[in-house]
């Protein structure tokens, strides 16, 4: 792809044209993927733009290019970047990353004292977050407000998520603490050192979780074990534990 320069904005009320196209997309992008969002209606989107809680990104002619938007839980004590979609033909350009560092920015600022978490199924996503310095986390650690789970009502495995009480799913949870966290180039470097293993563990777990919903599967003998615990000692958060709270 040829290099194409990006301007992200803090969205306002003059952006609202755009939120029909920005739900399309999401709608689309989670079909493709074959798995779920929180499904928002454009008026929705058009209140987060409003009250300058989303970043939007245009190309430099002015084209729609992607999307993000802040959501409270909890009375304010986490906050979620959600929605984050890049249109189909910006896609692999690193405008996901730019955006995410938009929104997160957007977050500290807008919400300094409140957690930073999200959910996801790719090792991408996971990358950009631990470069700015979240962390794999328990869905324990997450908001247990009710409205934010019943976002997950529209994704197909929700009856994953529910069959394990809501204590994990597909996605990974991710935390960015800021009253307890390590730099983001620890967690950077974390991440780059064992992301072979992240992904290892990702396809077992996903396998693992899959495993009852499906009529008919091969029996667990084909060397899905985890080998053993990361070397890197400083980390008070197990990796075993955060991705096998079966």
């Amino acid at each position: 792809m040829e290099q194409q320069n990006f301007k992200i904005l803090i969205a306002d009320h003059t952006h609202q044209d755009f939120a029909k196209i920005i739900c399309d997309e999401m709608e689309s992008s989670a079909k493709a993927r074959g798995t779920g969002i929180a499904k928002r209606s454009p008026d929705y989107i058009q209140d987060k733009m409003r009250e300058g809680k989303a970043v939007i990104a245009f190309t430099e002619d002015g084209v729609w290019a992607g999307f993000c938007y802040i959501e409270t839980w909890s009375h304010g004590e986490y906050v979620a970047n959600s929605g984050l979609i890049v249109s189909p033909q910006f896609r692999k350009s690193g405008l996901a990353k730019l955006i995410k560092k938009k929104i997160f920015a957007l977050s500290r600022k807008t919400y300094p004292e409140a957690k930073i978490f999200g959910l996801t199924t790719g090792l991408a996503v996971m990358k950009i977050n631990s470069e700015l310095g979240y962390e794999p986390v328990t869905y324990s650690e997450l908001t247990q407000d009710e409205n934010f789970w019943a976002g997950c009502k529209s994704c197909v495995n929700y009856e994953i998520l529910m069959s394990k009480e809501r204590k994990n799913c597909m996605c990974t949870a991710m935390l960015y603490d800021p009253k307890d966290h390590y730099e983001p180039e620890e967690t950077q470097q974390d991440f780059t050192k064992h992301s072979k293993l992240y992904e290892r563990f990702m396809r077992i777990k996903q396998w693992k979780l899959l495993a009852p919903f499906l009529k008919h599967h091969e029996p667990a003998n084909s060397g899905n074990k985890a080998g053993g615990s990361p070397e890197n000692a400083k980390r008070h958060r197990s990796l075993f534990h955060t991705f096998f709270n079966f």
